[in-house]
């Protein structure tokens, strides 16, 4: 058997990380091996279950206080493992009969974890049997430029699990219902007292019966065979809200998968990507765009058409612009999503150059910059006499 990681390796943290640390951490790995996301990746799997046993000891201050003293020998031979249980398992079991004492009568190291850690491994079990939330889903989702501008709903079909509609999620045949388990009389665990040289051990395993559930169900439910739940292929309608950007994540609450025994569903999370526009482009909720413009256009001033996201609007470039230039039309930029505000689309003019002229052209040009002198380019003259002033002593 392979050497288990050490759990601080694993999550690729400090052992001192605090627990927003861990959190984010955790969160990053989670995405990145998620099996819905690596179905061509075998090894993803083993390396998320790796990061969630990390994160499940880690996160609980008890067990990470065990599990810097002791290391893994904490969760082994009965401990529970990293889902919980008895830090001082197996390793630690030679001192079962001297702690006996302080319960007169020997009542096992699963007492003595309560003695030390306030109880902490009753509530597991609660927990463990107790309502349980459902799975988060991921959903990565492309929209256009107008989409993510105006808002869009998008239905989207998933593969999840949810609560099985013939049994209601009890497992049970309708007209049956579950059993406590004669076993463990519903804790879900069972005490196997062990004798040693050194007197009693008490170890607590999931009980056998009822493979830790507490309860029988003799009679499954025919659809989704007793688990309570079932995979089926359901389409959900998502919200887009006007003026989301690329890389914008949106909840879909109780859109995820179905809790167990009767915790709540889990929620969608929608990663937004928005495809780039041919002509628009986008910064916040400024929306840019660049126009193309003629000399003539630039010199004497005119009115154009520019293209917005709402239609065409007849703007007007002012007499001697300059390539380069930006105007603001004011308002047809996209919504905030803070407030709904419209930002403002600004305008590049793009000053183009005749090409291709014939020889009548070329001799108009000619006699025009004959006849405008500096007017023709004014910033040549002064740049002229700078060069000159440089060479003056």
């Amino acid at each position: 058997m392979a050497e288990k990681r050490d759990y601080y390796d694993v999550l690729g943290v400090a052992k001192t990380a605090t627990a927003d640390e861990l959190k984010k951490a955790y969160r990053k790995l989670a995405r990145k091996y998620h099996p819905d996301l690596n179905k061509d990746n075998p090894e993803a799997a083993e390396k998320f279950k790796e990061c969630n046993e990390a994160y499940s000891v880690l996160s609980d201050e008890q067990k990470r206080a065990a599990y810097d003293q002791y290391g893994h020998a904490a969760f082994q031979n009965g401990g529970g493992g990293a889902g919980g249980g008895n830090p001082f398992g197996g390793g630690f079991g030679g001192f079962q009969g001297g702690f006996g004492g302080f319960g007169g009568g020997g009542e096992g190291m699963d007492d003595i974890f309560n003695m030390f850690f306030g109880g902490q491994g009753g509530r597991s079990r609660a927990q463990k049997n107790g309502p349980r939330a459902g799975a988060d889903l991921r959903l990565d989702m492309e929209l256009t430029f107008e989409e993510a501008a105006f808002g869009v709903e998008k239905n989207v079909r998933l593969n999840r699990e949810e609560t099985c509609e013939r049994c209601n999620g009890s497992g049970a045949e309708p007209g049956t219902s579950a059993e406590t388990c004669p076993d463990c009389h519903g804790t879900g665990e069972v005490r196997v007292t062990q004798s040693t040289m050194f007197g009693q051990m008490v170890n607590v395993q999931p009980c056998r019966k009822c493979h830790g559930t507490g309860k029988i169900i003799t009679h499954p439910c025919k659809d989704c065979g007793g688990t309570g739940h079932m995979k089926k292929r359901s389409t959900i309608t998502v919200k887009i809200p006007a003026g989301v950007d690329n890389g914008s994540r949106l909840r879909v609450a109780g859109k995820g998968e179905a809790g167990t025994n009767g915790g709540p569903t889990g929620d969608l999370y929608v990663y937004l990507y928005v495809k780039p526009h041919k002509f628009f482009g986008r910064d916040g909720t400024t929306v840019t765009c660049e126009v193309p413009i003629s000399i003539v256009q630039a010199t004497l001033g005119a009115e154009i058409k520019v293209p917005t996201l709402y239609g065409e609007v007849i703007m007007k470039v002012p007499e001697g612009t300059q390539p380069g230039k930006v105007l603001r039309l004011k308002g047809k930029g996209i919504a905030s999503l803070r407030d709904g505000t419209k930002g403002d689309q600004l305008v590049r003019l793009k000053v183009v150059v005749p090409t291709k002229l014939d020889e009548k052209q070329k001799d108009a040009l000619r006699k025009f910059e004959i006849i405008g002198g500096d007017n023709i380019n004014p910033e040549e003259k002064g740049f002229f006499d700078k060069v000159k002033n440089m060479f003056k002593k």
